[in-house]
């Protein structure tokens, strides 16, 4: 059956039950379509957000810990939080984006003074310099936010990812000492060399490496016994712990503490996934653990919380192996050995190819290719494809000129995407006075959103595009097949035709003809999800009449 048949069908059963029995409210009728919408990993229309520059929904949470010092340009904290994003998924912005998932950047408490990289005075907005793994930063909200925050997007067949940090603490400052040197290695910084001088050694100068090599026993360090007895907390922490360590029968090593950390934010809230951080800068075998804790957590959530549970789906994990390009396959390549770091441990990678190819790209090539090795080389895994992110300083189109192609190349490239926050307005990646990566973290751009109708216009193509995608496994994981090159074209089917659509780019304005093949039975209708058209099949042709270039079309026959 169509999905788009199944979604009626299920409103249909829902309406006659509500009838029979009680009257559900819209938002529990909401939940139950939503989490009966097939989804798969691989298909995932992923929004990826910084939690501090997304949305401010809580100011009285803006300034902890006396963050007061002048920072460099976007390089201090900027209001956005839990509540900020738990607004927007209730007020319908992801759903209206097509959007199944959520990564944000880490929420764990960071390290409460700041430091100079070399970019400017710099305070840990970003997320990734942790100072206690146990707790939120205030900054960002607390433990009721996150849970509100889950169980909003879960109402909405959304899941949420967190992002895991387990190679590295955050810099030391006058108010963040060093972890003891059992934990960490402070010296020498990577020169990326060979494995070893990729692994064993520090990302930049002062980001203490933790020794996830290690098996040795080591002690909690003192400074984060001290925080967790003032802040009474100290037993629970510990006799946790002394549970977790029982249940695996893990040495008390840097790496496992960390993990059962991070694993219990999957027991306590249910989150969907993790995107892990710096990935190649620690020994797979590392990753393969976690992931078997992952699905542990996981497992115990959803016994605890039947009720909550939208689907089978498994964890999901998503490693950041910087710079690996979906033509790599299986290995990462560090000069004097390669690795296997999807193994056991990552259902997809960061794909850092697609954000490099031409402004004026080659659709047909680039997806036959994706086409090709998801099917073959990563049959049994995935890629999440990104154009811009937080930390590439180049990515597709930095200066927003070719904006509707981005969203076309994004949204229908096989494989997972992950929609950078602002793209689909047009947020701007070149910020005065900025250095570095700051120049592609400015606030989310709510004032286009609600006031440019450029930004507007753009944003419905987003939101077009993407509902699609959502409504549709083919778009993500379909065979995909071209069917002409005036207009392009193509096809794409899953699961041997139960759902099949065709797009079609670059189309005239106007009176239009699209040629579609075997897609559709002869006679049937479909419809063009872009314009709202209905339209017959006709010799292997739809006629469609609209002023937009771009055509999608489905069935909207059983």
């Amino acid at each position: 059956m169509r999905e788009i048949n199944l979604l009626a069908l299920l409103l249909l059963v829902c309406f006659a039950a509500c009838k029979e029995e009680k009257q559900e409210t819209p938002q529990e009728l909401e939940q139950e379509v939503a989490a009966a919408k097939p989804f798969d990993w691989k298909a995932a229309n992923l929004y990826f957000l910084l939690t501090d520059r997304f949305n401010n929904g809580d100011p009285s949470n803006d300034l902890n810990f006396d963050r007061t010092q002048e920072t460099a340009v976007l390089r201090g904290f900027e209001g956005g939080d839990l509540k900020g994003i738990t607004q927007k998924i209730e007020e319908g912005y992801f759903s209206d984006l097509g959007i199944n998932a959520i990564w944000m950047t880490p929420i764990v408490e960071q390290v409460h003074d700041g430091t100079d990289e070399g970019t400017g005075y710099t305070y840990a907005y970003h997320g990734y310099w942790t100072k206690d793994w146990t707790q939120l930063d205030p900054n960002f909200g607390n433990f009721d936010d996150l849970a509100a925050l889950v169980e909003a997007a879960h109402s909405k067949g959304i899941r949420v990812l967190l992002d895991a940090v387990i190679n590295h603490t955050g810099p030391v400052t006058p108010m963040d000492a060093v972890w003891p040197e059992e934990w960490v290695r402070t010296q020498p910084k990577c020169t990326y060399e060979s494995f070893e001088t990729t692994v064993e050694c520090t990302l930049v100068e002062n980001l203490p490496d933790i020794k996830t090599e290690s098996n040795d026993d080591v002690a909690l360090p003192p400074a984060l016994i001290e925080k967790w007895k003032q802040e009474g907390r100290y037993d629970t922490e510990m006799a946790e712990l002394d549970a977790f360590f029982e249940r695996t029968g893990y040495p008390r090593a840097p790496r496992f503490y960390i993990m059962k950390w991070l694993t219990d934010y999957i027991t306590d809230f249910g989150i969907d996934g993790y995107r892990v951080d710096t990935v190649r800068h620690t020994e797979a075998f590392v990753w393969q653990e976690f992931k078997k804790q992952c699905d542990y957590a996981f497992t115990a959530w959803k016994q605890a919380n039947p009720e909550l549970v939208l689907d089978d789906t498994p964890f999901y994990t998503v490693g950041e192996v910087y710079g690996y390009k979906i033509n790599d396959g299986l290995m990462t390549n560090f000069g004097d050995v390669k690795k296997d770091y999807y193994k056991d441990a990552f259902t997809a990678m960061i794909n850092f190819d697609l954000r490099s190819q031409e402004a004026d790209v080659d659709y047909e090539a680039v997806f036959s290719r994706y086409d090709s090795i998801l099917n073959t080389t990563l049959a049994d895994y995935g890629t999440l494809s990104y154009l811009t992110s937080h930390d590439d300083g180049y990515p597709y189109d930095k200066e927003r000129q070719n904006t509707y192609t981005a969203a076309n190349l994004l949204l229908l490239t096989p494989g997972g995407s992950q929609m950078y926050y602002g793209d689909e307005v047009g947020r701007s990646l070149l910020i005065d006075g900025t250095n570095g990566d700051a120049t592609l973290r400015s606030s989310m751009d709510w004032e286009a959103y609600a006031n440019d109708p450029e930004a507007q216009q753009l944003l419905a193509h987003y939101q077009k595009l993407g509902q699609f995608k959502n409504n549709h496994l083919a778009v993500g994981i379909g065979r995909h097949q071209q069917l002409a090159s005036a207009p392009y074209t193509f096809q794409r089917e899953y699961a041997a035709g139960n759902d099949t659509v065709v797009v079609a780019l670059n189309a005239p304005q106007g009176e239009k003809i699209i040629e579609i093949g075997m897609a559709f039975a002869e006679g049937s209708s479909v419809r063009d999800a872009y314009s709202g058209q209905t339209a017959l099949v006709k010799d292997g042709k739809v006629s469609l009449n609209s002023d937009d270039s771009v055509v999608l079309l489905e069935s909207i026959d059983e």
